[in-house]
């Protein structure tokens, strides 16, 4: 049995005595702060194999290798951390049982982890909110911000995903941009207290026809205007490959607006080597600029099961070893 299969074996065996023994009882009696300590105490015994050193905080998410750790996003953490993954992001965080969400950051703490973002707000993928300048929409996404900053404090989170929505088909783009503008600047002032960054993300064409936000030199004309540490870009470079190409000359045009990476090659948005991007490149490049954010493995794997995942660990020591 190689190391890898070892330890989803491990990891399989404690989910298995969880369910079975003593633990699940005593979560049954405990509720949610049981199963949180419980969570945030677990600890797993790795089976003796190469821990990736990677140059860049890649941040894997829940799913990505689910067939070689299991199902328990606590177990996915564990084994992201122990191949060498330092950081992970969750679009999905601000959905999640608080519970869940505190026995999370438990385990990225303890393993040393950094939280990448989660989606800040209710995202309207045909109706144009932010663009509209209409109060009603403002005022909803200025409390999705205002609620998201708990959820940034409880799971250590310092950068939240915004997507500004559709684009209104009745007005001119320039008042649609001063609407977006103003309201990212009552956004911001609201952040800023608390030393959180949202990060506005350009979308292709393609995948998100019609929304108001596509492209990475619009995003540095926005953040420029709003002018607030707290109003950043998120730049998908698998979005920008589709939208516009030109990839490295716009990260530098960019890279003083630019908090946070994703990553997706192209077609398919799976790992890299996968597609035409040539990662190596790219990686090398952010990492010259010190970049010490985090760069979020936003895609799928191109292959299914146990070999896919793996796959992409491999793709990224691969497009890692730059240097």
């Amino acid at each position: 049995m190689d190391a890898i299969s070892a330890f989803a074996e491990i990891i399989m065996k404690r989910r298995k005595f969880i369910q079975q023994g003593a633990l699940a009882g005593s979560f049954l009696g405990l509720g949610s702060l049981g199963i949180h300590d419980a969570f945030a105490k677990s600890t797993t015994v790795y089976p003796p194999y190469k821990k990736h050193s990677f140059n860049l905080k890649y941040a894997p998410h829940i799913g990505m290798f689910k067939e070689l750790a299991g199902d328990d996003p606590i177990a996915q953490l564990e084994f992201m951390a122990a191949q060498g993954f330092t950081a992970f992001e969750d679009n999905e965080m601000r959905n999640r049982p608080v519970a869940q969400q505190e026995a999370m950051a438990a385990t990225m703490k303890k393993l040393g982890m950094t939280m990448g973002v989660f989606v800040a707000h209710k995202i309207y993928w045909t109706d144009p909110n932010l663009a509209s300048g209409k109060q009603a929409w403002r005022d909803e996404f200025l409390a999705d911000i205002k609620s998201s900053i708990t959820v940034a404090k409880r799971v250590n989170a310092k950068w939240m995903t915004v997507v500004p929505g559709h684009v209104d088909l009745r007005q001119n783009m320039a008042y649609q941009t001063a609407n977006v503008v103003e309201t990212l600047k009552q956004a911001s002032a609201i952040l800023e207290t608390h030393g959180l960054v949202m990060v506005l993300e350009p979308l292709n064409f393609r995948n998100h026809p019609g929304l108001f936000l596509s492209e990475s030199p619009q995003a540095y004309q926005i953040c420029k205007a709003v002018n607030s540490p707290s109003c950043k870009i998120l730049f998908d470079i698998y979005h920008q490959q589709i939208q516009e190409g030109n990839l490295l000359p716009n990260i530098e045009q960019c890279w003083n607006e630019i908090a946070y990476f994703q990553i997706g090659d192209n077609p398919g948005r799976n790992e890299p080597t996968s597609g035409e991007i040539n990662y190596k490149n790219v990686f090398k490049y952010i990492h010259s600029r010190g970049f010490e954010g985090v760069l979020g493995m936003e895609h799928g794997n191109s292959i299914k099961g146990k070999e896919g995942e793996q796959r992409v660990i491999d793709a990224y020591v691969k497009s890692d070893g730059f240097i």
